[in-house]
């Protein structure tokens, strides 16, 4: 089965998403939404490309999963009321201001940056995963 990337964009009140390749964008408050509207859009695109005889877009024929894609000025500013910079900064090893930097897109991270911010939020949600609340 191959994979269709979902890109989300952070915009200054919600998130946006696109298939590159296909018609669809959907908008949303949060990454459950953007994933709801996103995987409905999908559907109801299909079906309207059975009813109305026309091909489905390329990236979209054979069977596939959704996978969603945001960049680090994205994760920054739509988690912002989850953890702070200070809070993201301790979990990754980054500065805090060069986490500014990477939410107002003033630069992009490098890959190794990239990494820090992948395997911080990864340790956090695995650190997470195993706490059971008494």
């Amino acid at each position: 089965m191959k994979t269709v990337e979902a890109i989300v964009e952070y915009s200054d009140k919600n998130l946006s998403a696109y298939i590159d390749g296909a018609p669809i964008v959907v908008v949303g408050d949060n990454i459950s939404e953007i994933e709801k509207n996103m995987r409905e859009a999908v559907s109801l695109y299909m079906e309207s490309c059975k009813e109305m005889g026309i091909p489905v877009a390329d990236i979209l024929q054979g069977e596939f999963e959704l996978k969603f894609k945001i960049d680090a000025a994205t994760l920054i500013n739509c988690y912002s009321s989850v953890f702070t910079k200070a809070a993201l900064s301790r979990i990754t090893g980054i500065n805090e201001r060069q986490l500014w930097h990477y939410a107002a897109g003033v630069h992009r991270p490098r890959k190794a940056q990239l990494e820090k911010i992948q395997n911080g939020i990864n340790a956090l949600s695995k650190e997470l995963s195993v706490i059971d609340l008494v």
